[in-house]
């Protein structure tokens, strides 16, 4: 069994990428399994980010992201 590492509103970036900015998390979302038919609730999230001044959303597995330290806007100042 998985365990949710993140919650809504956490700011997390892709390990090893920096192309993307950080992204805020905005919920998990389920995920069958295509090998298993097993419904996953608790390791795909939906993440938001903001690239000049456009919106995006990705899904991505937590495991592939890090919980960034210092929050704030997702505009630089």
């Amino acid at each position: 069994m998985n365990t949710r590492k993140f919650k809504p509103g956490d700011w997390v970036k892709i390990k090893g990428n920096d192309d993307i900015p950080k992204m805020e998390i905005l919920k998990y979302v389920s995920k069958e399994d295509p090998l298993t038919g097993v419904v996953n609730n608790d390791s795909i999230v939906e993440c938001v980010y903001y690239k000049n001044g456009e919106r995006f959303t990705q899904t991505i597995h937590q495991n592939r992201l890090v919980k960034m330290l210092k929050t704030g806007g997702i505009y630089k100042a």
